[in-house]
């Protein structure tokens, strides 16, 4: 494969991973907030009434820390598919913060980084990058036999 279809095919793997993001995020979301308004409605005492109030606050971080690493994902995925030099800076944040979430996110962050700090995603992205003549070349070996 070459550095423009692994890019490709890595960018699809952030918007996927966005999109499942989301989709739990969502899900997650209404869940805990289902919860605590069935346990407002039904409470009797104060207590139980701030059990349902925090299940309900509980929701909303929630869903705003998954909507959050969702945007990241998909932004990663867009930038990445339109070759912007930011592409490789952020996949490679996506990518390690992708390592944390077991198994699909490990799977998709140990190929993003094997393709981003491997040869053909610094010459992939050398060659998108703002100089277009700049090409990657690895360096010289050492002068340790002279």
């Amino acid at each position: 494969m070459t550095g423009k279809e692994h890019n490709k095919l890595l960018s699809i793997f952030f918007f996927v991973q966005g999109g499942l993001q989301l989709f739990g995020g969502i899900i997650a979301a209404l869940v805990y907030v289902a919860l605590g308004g069935a346990m407002l409605a039904n409470s009797r005492r104060e207590d139980e009434q701030v059990i349902g109030g925090v299940f309900m606050g509980v929701g909303v971080l929630v869903a705003i820390i998954m909507l959050a690493f969702a945007a990241l994902d998909l932004l990663i995925g867009f930038k990445m598919l339109k070759e912007r030099p930011i592409g490789r800076t952020l996949g490679i944040i996506g990518s390690i913060l992708s390592l944390l979430s077991f198994p699909l996110g490990t799977a998709l962050g140990v190929y993003g980084l094997w393709f981003l700090f491997g040869d053909k995603g610094k010459e992939f992205y050398a060659l998108t990058g703002h100089d277009s003549r700049q090409m990657y070349a690895p360096p010289p070996p050492p002068n340790s036999w002279q």
